[in-house]
């Protein structure tokens, strides 16, 4: 639905729906695996078996990504066992970011969401604003209505787990920066759900999905629908804190 009534957006959320498809197939056959022998949450332990199982995604992404994507993957493909498992583990160790290495970061969520659901903690470092559960950085918030009436619930959504935590509505996630006069937020028109929350201490931001608006919406996903929003706030200078499925 949102594919058709946006043509900006189209080909981000074409290949967003696909990539879910081959990250649902990826997260089922983990949940096979984790059946015969338990995953334990160490990726250093866990991670061999994760690369037994990706290569539907990488090819996913060679084949239908944005050039710059579909060559990364490309190249990966050629991996050996043991480049691929060191590529995985230098993401999860915080030696890259998902700017550098988008790939890794969609190859791990299958694995993170099944750990999430069966109750075993990631190891890895849990950073202030980052999520409670995983350790993954919020690529996107939601604001729903308070049931007292107070105004809206804020919200961040995490990129690795797909899970969600609370926040105060006058806060930065990435550098707690709470001064209002130093937290603008901006919008367009053409987007009236869709809103960017700065800040001006770190110069970052996270888009935030207003469900008041429409309680429809997937945030991670109608995201994508107002890509125009990170383009402008790049010009402007700002970062996204974690980019979205568009790698924006």
């Amino acid at each position: 639905m949102l594919a058709g009534a946006s043509a900006p957006a189209e080909g981000p959320l074409r290949f967003a729906a696909g990539l879910y498809r081959a990250q649902a197939r990826m997260a089922i056959a983990l949940e096979h695996a984790h059946a015969e022998r338990p995953l334990c949450g160490r990726l250093r332990d866990d991670v061999a078996r994760l690369v037994k199982r990706a290569d539907e995604i990488i090819r996913y992404a060679a084949a239908h990504g944005p050039p710059v994507l579909a060559a990364q993957a490309l190249a990966r493909g050629d991996d050996d066992r043991s480049v691929a498992c060191a590529r995985l583990r230098a993401w999860w160790d915080g030696g890259r970011t998902s700017s550098e290495d988008y790939l890794s970061r969609a190859l791990l969520r299958p694995y993170v969401e099944v750990l999430a659901r069966r109750g075993i903690a990631p190891d890895r470092v849990h950073r202030p604003g980052h999520c409670p559960v995983c350790g993954g950085a919020p690529w996107i918030a939601a604001r729903r209505a308070e049931s007292d009436g107070d105004g809206a619930r804020r919200s961040l959504g995490c990129a690795l787990c797909g899970g969600e935590w609370s926040i105060n509505r006058i806060r930065c996630p990435c550098c707690a920066e709470e001064d209002p006069a130093r937290l603008p937020s901006f919008q367009s028109d053409a987007h009236p759900t869709a809103r960017l929350e700065a800040c001006e201490t770190c110069r970052r931001y996270v888009k935030s999905i207003d469900l008041t608006v429409d309680a429809r919406a997937l945030p991670e996903v109608d995201d994508l629908v107002s890509i125009g929003l990170d383009l402008w706030a790049a010009r402007e200078g700002f970062t996204r804190i974690e980019p979205g499925l568009a790698g924006l």
